[in-house]
């Protein structure tokens, strides 16, 4: 048996390629509308968007954000051969940007009354990483 090998027989993880510049700009200070607009396909920009309009009380501006967030790590998932389910674990760092824009996208459904987006984001969220739902919140 190799090592790794999922016992439950469903699909393996799905770990997105890394895109180091965006991370590393955001971390250096770079505003995530800049980032987002020299990097639009990346997740991370996008959530870090939908969390400061968030914090700000833009929850609509937010929703904007996180759903164009979530939409682009929908694309690099399947690009990366997600069929639709399974693990996108937290742990691997580029799949933090998509898992981030997932939960903020739930936020944001919440705070403006979508309560059935709101429960189907949160469920995604936990099947997607249970760590990540811990971690967001």
């Amino acid at each position: 048996m190799a090592i790794h090998e999922n016992l439950l027989g469903g699909p393996p993880p799905t770990h997105l390629p890394d895109d180091p510049e965006p991370r590393e700009l955001l971390a250096g200070g770079t505003s995530p509308a800049e980032v987002a607009a020299q990097y639009p396909t990346s997740s991370l920009a996008w959530a870090q968007l939908a969390d400061d309009a968030f914090e700000r009380g833009a929850v609509v501006e937010s929703y904007a954000y996180a759903r164009t967030g979530y939409h682009r790590g929908l694309d690099a998932l399947r690009r990366s051969g997600w069929k639709g389910h399974g693990p996108v674990p937290w742990e691997h760092e580029p799949n933090r940007g998509f898992l981030r824009a997932l939960h903020a996208l739930g936020r944001a459904a919440q705070a403006i009354g979508e309560k059935a987006e709101y429960e189907r984001c949160a469920q995604f969220l936990r099947d997607s990483s249970q760590q990540a739902a811990d971690v967001l919140g």
